[in-house]
């Protein structure tokens, strides 16, 4: 027995063809659209704070970048070498990414962790941080991980209490010194800037004589970078038995690279006049000796 259904089957078979037709068209126009969109349209979901979760009050994303000491590095040969880890918007978030990370005193080489509110790049050059500047603390060895967490707390926390000024922080990890920073947009601000200082030593607790240098980002980006790699100040902080709080003291660090062995080589016969003036005496040092 014939189904029924049959009949209608065949009477509207030449319509069913034609709307399979159809819709295969638009499939594949479709399928075409959507291999022309340009990635950049596809929107990354936001990171908002779960349910239950102290919100921060703005979105915060740790990067992380390692380089080759004593390379100069161009703006883009650097921002192809910062790594995000990710952003977060809550405490408990915060924590989630923070526990799983090393500290910094553990981290060997040159590397940094930046900490920046969500859509600022570690960059000089980026819109937030063109026009401002950081606040830098060296440190010598063992102490960046404690400084790193209180100062990091502090950012999140907003105890520097100063808008929107604060962009982020930077820890950077080095062979004999380890370096913290906070950035903020507004280097000409000089209320701005003395208000995170006198914070920066406070969520610190850095000693009246700690030495802090405030640079602007304009100055990083027009200063060679070859002259940055040949003379570097140090701030090395030698603990005194006498004393109940550390100093600080400034010394030099040569990087010994080509251009310091051709200083060296222009040095030698200077020194070598000194060191006959002071054994023979200046007049034979010159040949003077019959005089």
């Amino acid at each position: 027995m014939n189904n029924k259904f049959d009949a209608l089957k065949d009477d509207d078979s030449g319509d069913h063809d034609q709307n399979e037709e159809n819709n295969t068209q638009k499939d594949s126009e479709k399928e075409k659209n959507d291999r022309e969109k340009p990635q950049s349209t596809t929107k990354r979901k936001a990171v908002v704070p779960g349910p239950a979760e102290h919100p921060l009050q703005y979105n915060y994303t740790f990067w992380y970048s390692r380089r080759t000491p004593g390379r100069p590095t161009s703006s883009q040969s650097y921002e192809q070498n910062i790594k995000q880890i990710g952003t977060f918007a809550s405490v408990e978030q915060f924590w989630r990414f923070y526990s799983h990370m090393v500290r910094p005193g553990d981290l060997t080489g040159h590397s940094d962790f930046h900490l920046f509110k969500e859509g600022i790049k570690p960059m000089w050059e980026d819109d937030a941080n063109k026009n401002g500047g950081k606040w830098i603390i060296r440190l010598r060895k063992g102490l960046a991980s404690r400084c790193w967490e209180n100062l990091i707390l502090a950012m999140l926390g907003e105890q520097f209490m100063v808008g929107e000024e604060i962009c982020g922080a930077v820890v950077s990890v080095r062979f004999q010194e380890d370096i913290i920073s906070i950035w903020n947009k507004t280097a000409s601000d000089q209320a701005t800037t003395a208000r995170i200082r006198d914070t920066l030593r406070r969520v610190l607790n850095l000693p009246p004589n700690t030495i802090m240098e405030y640079k602007t980002h304009t100055d990083s980006i027009n200063s060679p970078a070859h002259l940055l790699e040949v003379f570097q100040p140090v701030l090395v902080q030698l603990p005194c038995s006498s004393w109940q709080h550390t100093m600080i003291a400034q010394r030099f660090e040569w990087n010994f690279t080509v251009l310091h062995s051709t200083l060296l080589l222009k040095l030698l016969p200077l020194l070598f006049n000194i060191w006959c003036g002071m054994s023979w005496g200046i007049p034979k040092c010159f040949g003077l000796g019959n005089l």
